[in-house]
């Protein structure tokens, strides 16, 4: 009797055992990171390739990396930001080098045997995962490296691998997407708007990455070929990567002052233009600029400033012209259309045409530096956008054009543009971020706001503007301002429209008597205002010179605050409302085309309110818009990476 109630007690206890081990196994091994990044060489700048096999993209996709295979067709890609390498020596050196990599992590030493159904919640520590079958990531795992940004997560998976639709990746608390690898042997076929991180590398099998997928990583293949649908993918960075910083800038010399110059031809302006820095042509006349929205010195005719500028600017040119590109984006024509590029020098061989949006991303590098040399004429769409993203400023990004530049309407451009021995022609475009420059050619501006680069070293401001903003109280509307560093401040003008056109002066407000460095505070309030009403403000120094800052627009029916937070959190954009008048209304989220993508009813009220909108698939700008009545209360630009 004792001894069979012993067989009963054993059994549980050799079944328990294991569990025990494995639980006690799971507390230690976070502490550790027993996988080792694999060798990358040269694979590490290519975002896809094939040692045997076709690379092939339909649809509009975005790539940052080099793409490439060793035997086989590249087919369908339109402008990509890295080089196209087919069956060259630089695709048989990344072979060579996927090869090494692939049995690294073919050997690897497995430290965990998770279950073949990944995510779903679940969060897993660095380490060698292992899945004796073919695997499917659901939903959305998490991997924790648990503060240490070294920490390597390597998944072998000995079979196909499937990500279903809206699966996510997510990095905790230091992993990085450059220390993720996924092992496949069979084919990986990510369902649409898939967000994966990490290097997928399948053996003798294909890849397929469809509509609205994006990767932070690399796809790779020993044999198979590889196929994209309108994707977003970019090689990490990270890890020992090389940090961008493109080519050195040219030296600008006395131009660095200057917004809009000729070395030879006329510079004529039409309508309100405004300008930040100095106008003006060595050889014509310059005319058409009103001294009151200039802020720099119109030289209306040549001086000693603009032949010295003319001098530097022929020094430019010539260096812009002999940098060497390393990247050429094959297709001009097509340029734009929320094309991402990084710091180099790129090549457009042939008249060019900016549609949309152009992002120039720094990868957080502020010093980093932006060429872009046109071969032929360069024209952008209606309301066509240079986009600078993490860390990249204005004064670092050149563009160099051998042709006839036409900046179109409503458009926003950044960077110093370089013509050669043509014209230009600036027409109602929303703002020049840079400066406009021709070697021999006409300018020519119509309602343009062009400012010259912040920390281009040319003190033209008596004051800095810190802000302008206005509020209704009641039913008045209040405005304020503050400004710092006055030195040579007159007064200020206050202006008010109904239509945004045509202003009439509100107020003019005398400086305070504080000057250099104290931040001073201003305000007025309107006892008379407009259902809907546009304010701007001016500064006239002691000389009589004006400079506009900003503008305005308030409604009187929009008596609310609105925040929007957290805009690149993984899954939505946050929308805080408080102080609203209460009523019906609705959030509605647009793209930049106009086209509606989201809406949802809301009940405005004066307490403070809390809402969620589902982040777009697409990188981008948006609009966050909120309405009743058909009447638009609040609209608000965000960008979603």
């Amino acid at each position: 009797m004792k001894k069979n109630l012993l067989k009963k007690i054993a059994i549980p206890v050799k079944i328990m055992l294991p569990s025990i081990v494995t639980i006690f196994t799971l507390l230690i091994l976070p502490k550790t990171n027993f996988a080792q990044t694999p060798f990358l060489g040269t694979a590490a700048n290519f975002i896809a390739f094939s040692t045997d096999g076709a690379v092939t993209n339909t649809g509009s996709s975005q790539f940052t990396g080099n793409i490439g295979t060793n035997n086989g067709p590249i087919t369908g890609f339109g402008n990509v930001n890295g080089v196209l390498h087919n069956s060259d020596g630089a695709a048989a050196q990344c072979a060579a080098d996927l090869l090494i990599m692939y049995n690294q992590l073919n050997i690897a030493t497995p430290t965990f045997f998770p279950s073949n159904l990944l995510g779903n919640g679940d969060t897993l520590v660095a380490g060698v995962y292992k899945i004796f079958s073919t695997s499917t990531l659901n939903a959305t795992l998490y991997l924790d490296g648990k503060g240490n940004p070294n920490a390597v997560f390597i998944f072998q998976i000995q079979g196909a691998f499937s990500i279903n639709a809206a699966a996510k990746i997510k990095l905790l608390n230091g992993t990085q997407a450059c220390n993720v690898f996924w092992k496949v042997e069979g084919v990986v076929d990510m369902a649409t708007a898939t967000y994966m991180r990490g290097t997928i590398v399948a053996n003798n099998a294909a890849i397929n990455m469809t509509t609205n997928d994006t990767l932070e990583g690399r796809v790779l293949s020993t044999t198979g070929a590889i196929t994209f649908n309108g994707v977003t993918t970019a090689i990490p960075t990270g890890c020992g990567a090389t940090i961008l910083t493109g080519p050195a800038s040219p030296v600008l010399g006395s131009a660095a002052c200057y917004a809009i110059f000729s070395g030879n031809g006329s510079v004529t302006n039409s309508g309100a233009t405004y300008v930040l820095g100095d106008v003006g042509t060595n050889v014509g006349l310059t005319s058409g600029f009103d001294s009151t929205k200039v802020n720099g010195t119109i030289h209306k005719n040549p001086d000693v400033s603009t032949a010295t500028c003319a001098a530097d600017l022929q020094n430019i040119y010539n260096y812009l012209n002999i940098v060497t590109p390393d990247i050429e984006l094959l297709y001009p024509a097509q340029f734009g259309n929320n094309l991402v590029l990084t710091p180099h020098t790129y090549l457009l061989n042939s008249a060019t045409v900016l549609t949309n949006i152009v992002y120039l991303n720094a990868q957080d590098n502020t010093n980093a530096v932006f060429v872009i040399k046109v071969n032929g004429a360069f024209s952008t769409s209606t309301f066509s956008k240079v986009i600078l993203l993490n860390g990249a400023q204005a004064k670092n990004v050149f563009w160099k054009v051998e042709g006839a530049v036409n900046i179109n309407n409503n458009s926003i451009f950044s960077g110093t543009l370089v013509c050669n021995n043509a014209a230009v022609s600036l027409i109602a475009v929303d703002s020049i971020n840079g400066r406009i420059f021709t070697t021999s050619g006409a300018i020519s501006s119509s309602a343009t706001i062009a400012t010259m680069p912040a920390g281009s070293g040319c003190a033209i401001l008596p004051i800095s503007w810190i802000y302008f903003r206005g509020r209704t109280m009641q039913q008045n509307i209040l405005l304020e301002w503050a400004t710092a560093n006055e030195i040579n401040n007159s007064y200020f003008t206050v202006e008010k429209s109904s239509d945004g056109n045509n202003f009439k002066t509100l107020a003019t407000v005398n400086p305070s008597s504080q000057v250099g460095s104290a931040t001073n505070k201003y305000s007025i309030i309107d006892e008379q205002p407009n259902s809907l009403n546009f304010y701007r403000i001016s500064q006239t120094d002691k000389y009589g010179k004006k400079n506009y800052f900003s503008s305005i627009q308030i409604n009187m029916n929009k008596e609310m605050s609105v925040k929007v937070k957290n805009i690149v959190s993984y899954e939505f954009i946050n929308i805080q409302i408080a102080d609203a008048k209460p009523g019906n209304a609705s959030i509605q989220l647009y793209d930049m085309n106009g086209a509606k993508l989201f809406s949802q009813k809301i009940l405005l009220a004066k307490e403070t309110s809390n809402y969620k909108i589902n982040k777009p698939a697409h990188t981008g700008i948006y609009l966050i818009c909120i309405e009743s009545n058909g009447q638009r209360l609040y609209t608000e630009k965000v960008m979603v990476l």
